[in-house]
């Protein structure tokens, strides 16, 4: 499973205070652990109101799903409309980032790591030809070694 980085505005016009800010925080903070979300430790009150923003980080593969979680939370927390961000994912070079990073190419792919003679990781993934027509191979290259940071050998059948 993936981790996401959800980012959230929540004061945008900087209509709250300092105070309001921090027990919205702190609000957040508890209803993130209970779901077993983590939130990322920030100073919202120093920012100005258009960077005022929260992320979460949350477990998951559906990004609409994980946004409409994030927006809600900050929604409860801070009695704010929340505005959505962006949503990145967390890489930590598995097997489940490099089919991330296929999906959201719209790709689908058979993964296999094997170790080299140096200890090194090397991943070939194998794709469909057809597939390789909508999306260049060299985007899908570069997506997968930048997400797993080891040598990728793509397969086309």
């Amino acid at each position: 499973m993936r981790t996401a980085v959800v980012r959230v505005g929540v004061d945008k016009a900087g209509e709250l205070t300092p105070a309001q800010l921090g027990d919205g925080m702190a609000r957040l903070r508890d209803a993130a652990g209970l779901a077993g979300i983590e939130v990322v430790d920030n100073n919202l009150s120093g920012l100005p109101p258009q960077r005022r923003e929260v992320e979460l980080l949350i477990t998951g593969d559906d990004p609409a799903e994980l946004q409409r979680t994030a927006m809600q939370l900050c929604a409860n927390a801070f009695g704010t409309t929340p505005v959505p961000g962006v949503l990145t994912f967390i890489s930590r070079g598995t097997d489940d980032d490099a089919h991330g990073v296929l999906a959201g190419l719209g790709l689908t792919g058979e993964i296999e790591r094997v170790v080299d003679e140096d200890g090194w990781d090397v991943v070939h993934v194998t794709l469909r030809r057809a597939d390789l027509e909508r999306v260049p191979e060299s985007r899908v290259h570069t997506a997968l070694e930048a997400s797993l940071n080891c040598e990728v050998h793509v397969r086309t059948i």
